[in-house]
């Protein structure tokens, strides 16, 4: 695994977010309340931010100073501008499987990342798993590690 950031977060205990990319009305509503408590008790969550509700999930938990875990599906040589006095001040971590001559995301490399997150992960939240997709395949792989919003 390569990283960037402080590595001792990856001792924390952590909460792992996934969604899928199309969620139904509500969710985001949830997720944001969601993300806004993990804040507040300081939990650390990790998750690869890629869908659009996972983004903003981040941006709520980037107000904080509890420690996050970026998840990448790719190599590390795209690293959020954003995120850097974050990792300064050692509370966020990048990692990933990948090398850092891959460069972009594939269907294959983000079902790898999510399941390095579920292993990683000492429990997982789901926001919402679309029927009959990946991530819905992934959850049933890990049984009593789920809570779904």
């Amino acid at each position: 695994m390569y990283s960037i950031g402080n590595e001792e977060i990856l001792m924390q205990h952590k909460v792992a977010f996934l969604c899928s990319r199309q969620v139904p009305e509500g969710v985001a509503a949830k997720a944001c309340r969601w993300a806004d408590e993990q804040r507040e008790e300081g939990r650390c969550v990790i998750s690869g931010y890629h869908s659009p509700l996972e983004k903003a999930v981040l941006c709520r938990l980037l107000l904080g100073t509890q420690p996050i875990i970026v998840a990448m599906a790719q190599g590390l040589g795209r690293i959020d501008a954003e995120w850097g006095a974050h990792i300064s001040a050692g509370r966020l971590l990048v990692i990933s499987r990948y090398a850092e001559s891959v460069t972009h995301p594939c269907e294959s490399k983000c079902y790898q990342r999510n399941k390095m997150m579920m292993d990683l992960a000492d429990q997982a939240v789901i926001g919402h798993a679309s029927p009959g997709g990946k991530l819905e395949l992934l959850c049933a792989a890990y049984p009593g590690k789920i809570l779904f919003l």
